[in-house]
């Protein structure tokens, strides 16, 4: 495999999460680097700080919040050879070396992902979150555009399987900090999604009391 990883500008990474990633959101990104054969970009993957200050506390407690990092995007081209995600990950963990970081990944057990690339590059696994309601905006906007117009609306978010990794020279110290019960790798059968297929949503209608999918 002659793949090649390179660090990737805001504005370059952009298109491909909008496009081709199931959430069609832009998170935060702080870090972004494009999976290239020869001069073609093959995939994308961002790293940026946690929207929620909870999860960075959480994580490894106060001290070290301003450590966490999420690996926050992930999406490949069709097709390629089996081992092309754990390649472009751990060429990643390698260059963040030096910057000394906790990260957080997540699967979405609600896609039926597992997070075999995390597995296959050394994560840690914390267990599963918990399924829960968030305020909901129509046309997929984030939370922070809320008004109280939705107030009766709540989207439902899947439970998802948490995968931490520590970079650098302070990996014991940040070990012996975690605050979660490092367990046994889960397995399943893998879903799949089609690149730029947006995944629904389940939205709970309080006040007239239905479901429906966005």
């Amino acid at each position: 495999m002659d793949f090649v990883v390179k660090e990737i500008t805001y504005k370059k990474a952009v298109p491909w999460i909008k496009n081709k990633h199931y959430a069609q959101r832009i998170p935060s990104i702080s870090y972004a680097y494009g999976l290239f054969d020869n001069e073609k970009m093959i995939g994308v993957c961002t790293v940026g700080k946690p929207a929620s200050p909870s999860l960075c506390k959480g994580i490894c407690g106060e001290e070290f919040k301003s450590k966490v990092y999420e690996l926050n995007r992930l999406v490949l081209e069709e097709g390629l050879p089996k081992n092309s995600a754990s390649f472009f990950i751990g060429y990643i963990l390698r260059n963040l070396k030096e910057e000394d970081l906790i990260l957080v990944s997540y699967a979405d057990e609600g896609m039926h992902h597992f997070g075999y690339v995390y597995q296959a590059t050394n994560w840690f696994y914390t267990g599963k979150t918990k399924s829960r309601t968030d305020k909901y905006m129509p046309g997929n906007k984030h939370s922070r555009h809320y008004t109280d117009e939705y107030k009766h609306l709540r989207k439902v978010r899947s439970s998802k399987h948490r995968y931490v990794y520590f970079t650098g020279k302070s990996k014991k110290l940040y070990l012996n900090n975690l605050n979660y019960e490092i367990q046994e790798y889960p397995k399943g059968d893998p879903g799949h999604y089609d690149l730029g297929t947006r995944k629904k949503t389940k939205i709970i209608d309080t006040k007239n009391n239905e479901i429906f999918y966005e």
